[in-house]
Parts: structure tokens; C-alpha cells; sequence
């Protein structure tokens, strides 16, 4: 049985303590892929775009777990796949980072763009390049990343595999 989604929308700060254990589990659930247990809580009127207090979407933590059936879910439920973090990060750059095709499918299928970016400029191809996922990298480009994207210090995807010792990606992206 799904738990009530509590009505009040207080603001930041003013939760009581029950509506903050609620929002505490909600989030597990994203993390833990409980996509029979967030569907409930959608149908009721939860926000698809409820985020934590460090700027992580459901969508965010889904996506960086791997879970494609909640991430597929969340995007149904009009979830925003370009909607950075507080740390500027993307779904799509968390999924790259953690070797999820499925769910970097899914974002890019709902509209992901493949060289977004948050304020520092890094893609989910410079990103997969840095941790040497060679397989994101080569998925990535065959979507349409670009690797003459620089971010906001002028570096490219294939610079920040070479400065992380990437070999391998570093050699997919032409070093």
C-alpha cells in the first residue's frame, strides 16, 4: 500500500517532521529503483521534479543508480532530463559516469541534449571520457556529442580523459 502524499507545500525549511521523513523515504526509493512504490506516490500528485536539499531530482538519483524502469517512470510523469544539480551535474552525465546505457538511452529518447552542460560546461561525454567509460564515450558520439565541446576552463573531452590517464577513451575520442 502506497503512503499518502502529504498536501502542504511548506517553504524550504519549514517542513515538520513527518513531511520530512516522507520526503527522506521518497528519495530512498529513487535511489533504491522502488518504481511500484513512486508510481503510487506520482498517481497521488507527487512532484516528479521534487528535488533534495543538495539540488538532486528523483530524476537525478534514478538515473546516477541506473534504475531505467524509474527513470522511464519519472520522465512519463513530465520529470525535466536537462535539469541540473546543485552541483551543475546532468542525469545524463550521473548515468554516463556510472556505465548505464539504458537509462543514457532513455534521458537522450526524452530529450536530454547530448552536450548539455551545468555552468562549468562539462558534458556527459567529458565526463565518461574523464572515468574512461569507453563505452558511454562511444555511445555518446554515436548520438551526436561533440567532441570539440570545451567547458568554461577550455577543455575538451579528450583533454580531460588524457589529463585523468584515460587511455582508453582518450583513443576513442582520437588522442
Amino acid at each position: 500500500m502506497t503512503e499518502p502524499v502529504p498536501s502542504a507545500d511548506p517553504a524550504p525549511g519549514q517542513w515538520d517532521e513527518e513531511t520530512l521523513a516522507f520526503a527522506i523515504r521518497v528519495f530512498q526509493h529513487a535511489r533504491d529503483g522502488d518504481a511500484e512504490t513512486l508510481r503510487g506516490l506520482l498517481e497521488q500528485g507527487l512532484p516528479a521534479e521534487m528535488s533534495n536539499d543538495k539540488g538532486d531530482s528523483l530524476l537525478m538519483l534514478a538515473s546516477y543508480h541506473g534504475h531505467a524502469e524509474v527513470v522511464r517512470l519519472l520522465l512519463a510523469h513530465g520529470a525535466d532530463p536537462a535539469r541540473v544539480n546543485d552541483r551543475g551535474q546532468t542525469p545524463l552525465a550521473g548515468a554516463a559516469f556510472k556505465g548505464f546505457p539504458d537509462v543514457v538511452t532513455l534521458l537522450l529518447d526524452h530529450g536530454a541534449a547530448v552536450d548539455g552542460s551545468g555552468p562549468d560546461g562539462r558534458t556527459a561525454l567529458m565526463t565518461a571520457a574523464m572515468f574512461n567509460r569507453v563505452e558511454m564515450v562511444a555511445m555518446l558520439l554515436a548520438r551526436g556529442a561533440d567532441p570539440a565541446v570545451v567547458d568554461a576552463r577550455g577543455v575538451t573531452a579528450l583533454k580531460a580523459a588524457e589529463a585523468m590517464g584515460a587511455v582508453e577513451a582518450a583513443a576513442r575520442l582520437g588522442g
